[in-house]
């Protein structure tokens, strides 16, 4: 079974990857860095999670 993530995170972290897609890397604790610069999010929870979707998208995409 995979991982469930709420459609908000998919969203904001596609779009995110579409608006910058040079400046995310495969980096987890980079990502979260970059998050706080370019969004503002309320807690660390999620942060994390959105910054954690990420990293697997461009793995996924790097993969293809």
């Amino acid at each position: 079974m995979g991982k469930v993530r709420p459609i908000t995170i998919k969203n904001v972290s596609k779009e995110l990857i579409n608006k910058y897609p040079d400046v995310f890397t495969t980096n987890f604790e980079k990502n979260k860095k970059l998050l706080d610069k370019y969004l503002e999010v309320d807690s660390k929870h999620l942060r994390n999670r959105i910054s954690g979707y990420i990293v697997n998208l461009l793995k996924i995409q790097n993969r293809e």
